[in-house]
């Protein structure tokens, strides 16, 4: 493992790379200095690879925040050529996908801490992901009062995802499996919507949500939403839907319509 800071070009973005902590972590920079060196931390979803993302990270770079993102545990450098990780994750959700959850928020501690100590960026994070990357920023906003702003993209806040469909066969609903003990702790500690106390003052949540979305319904948001309402009025108004709709709006459809709600994402978002 190579920890030097490497300059690559991916897909004609310029990003600089380094290990975390064992954490490879890409990061693309503004052009321009700023009076703030600000983050903003975007993840992929199950599956997916940092590098894959750099697209939205010089968007986001263009905005004047350094966008940094990281393979999620498991993924990408850190899994393996053997290990299909989504596919894995897909045959037990419960068993194979609440450590991949769980082990990637504490992956998200590190890693902002590290931004703070070695990047030097204000500790005023803005934090988003697409898919199981929203997952981890709904829960990472519930624990770390450094996310001032989060934008999770077709996400859940229960890890259990009632009326969960299968993402290559959205015609067959998908059976969750059962957890083990190991899987079982990160649930008990991190599911966000067993946890509602800890959203008494989260920061302002902007959910992209499709609008026939069957692997991740909304109806998962909204009694999330509703929940926290009961409790804690003014935070559960600090959460904002925005549903993408028509057809096709399933799961992955959304990603494929990013030109509908991107920029207006990064209007609110990063501020």
């Amino acid at each position: 493992m190579n920890n030097e800071k490497q300059r690559q070009q991916i897909n004609g973005v310029e990003v600089t790379k380094e290990w975390v902590d064992g954490i490879p972590v890409i990061y693309a920079e503004p052009a321009e200095p700023q009076p703030e060196r600000r983050l903003a931390i975007f993840l992929s979803g199950l599956g997916g690879k940092k590098e894959e993302l750099v697209s939205y990270l010089s968007d986001i770079a263009d905005r004047g925040f350094i966008a940094l993102a990281f393979d999620l545990y498991q993924h990408g450098e850190r899994g393996t050529a053997q290990d299909d990780v989504k596919a894995r994750v897909f045959t037990n959700m419960r068993r194979y996908g609440w450590p991949v959850l769980g082990q990637t928020i504490l992956d998200v501690e590190r890693v902002i801490d590290w931004a703070v100590g070695n990047l030097e960026v204000v500790p005023q994070i803005r934090m988003g992901g697409i898919s199981m990357g929203g997952d981890i920023t709904i829960c990472a906003a519930g624990i770390d009062s450094r996310i001032k702003r989060g934008a999770p993209i077709i996400a859940t806040p229960d890890w259990l995802r009632p009326g969960m469909y299968d993402l290559f066969r959205p015609d067959r609903i998908l059976d969750p499996g059962t957890p083990d003990r190991y899987a079982s702790f990160f649930y008990e500690q991190f599911n966000p919507i067993t946890h509602l106390e800890r959203y008494a003052n989260c920061p302002p949540l902007c959910l992209i949500l499709g609008a026939e979305d069957n692997h991740i319904p909304p109806e998962n948001a909204e009694r999330f939403r509703s929940e926290l309402a009961g409790l804690y009025p003014e935070a559960a108004d600090r959460l904002v839907f925005h549903y993408v709709t028509g057809t096709p709006s399933n799961h992955m459809d959304i990603i494929a319509r990013r030109n509908e709600w991107w920029e207006g994402l990064l209007d609110w978002w990063l501020i």
